[in-house]
């Protein structure tokens, strides 16, 4: 269970998390994200859709991934996007000891150097944001997650999902994963069309 937008009192309560990113009337931004890469394959292909409208994304990757993959976590990199680091082995939070999880992280920054960390499922206890904060972590959740992982949602109503809640400042989840793909690659190009309609920049986040 999850919800596609993310009401604003949540974000008040639990306001300790970054949910949304910096946004102007005169300079509009949207922050497309990235989830659980790179990919041999998927990653290379929304590099090429982001180069093609001139977009610029943050990709949240996992250590092990990127150990796997080191070509194209550089060609990432060099393509101008922003890395953040995703643990190492995607542990849930709030199923694991503290202890325990901040050495995943720890274990994933020795490959992604960042600042920015997003609990793998937004799964996070209190304590182990203070103590990923107290590490200079800043913890990144989201505006808006159109369930592009999830089989039971069509193509169609992930890019609805979006198109109907998206705004400026707005952070959005997609995944470049094997799980995602069927849905993302509907997405992606159409979203990015989206926002060249709307006039709103895709950005790294700061």
């Amino acid at each position: 269970m999850y919800i596609n937008s993310i009401p604003d009192w949540i974000q008040y309560l639990l306001k300790r998390y970054t949910w949304k990113g910096p946004s102007s009337a005169a300079q509009p931004k949207v922050y497309l994200t990235f989830d659980d890469g790179p990919h041999p394959e998927i990653t290379p292909w929304v590099l090429e859709q982001l180069e093609h409208y001139d977009a610029k994304a943050t990709f949240f990757c996992i250590g092990k991934n990127v150990i796997e993959y080191p070509e194209v976590y550089a060609q990432m990199l060099q393509k101008g996007h922003r890395p953040g680091n995703h643990s190492h082995t995607h542990l849930k939070g709030k199923k694991t000891k503290n202890n325990l999880y901040l050495k995943d992280v720890a274990q994933a920054q020795q490959f992604i150097n960042s600042n920015l960390f997003r609990p793998p499922y937004g799964s996070i206890k209190r304590t182990q944001a203070k103590l990923l904060s107290a590490k200079g972590f800043e913890v990144i959740l989201w505006t808006l997650i159109p369930g592009d992982w999830d089989r039971s949602v069509s193509p169609q109503k992930c890019l609805e999902n979006i198109v109907f809640h998206l705004q400026p400042g707005h952070i959005l989840v997609l995944h470049d994963s094997e799980k995602a793909r069927i849905n993302m690659e509907y997405v992606l190009p159409r979203l990015l069309q989206h926002c060249k309609n709307k006039g709103w920049e895709l950005a790294t986040l700061p």
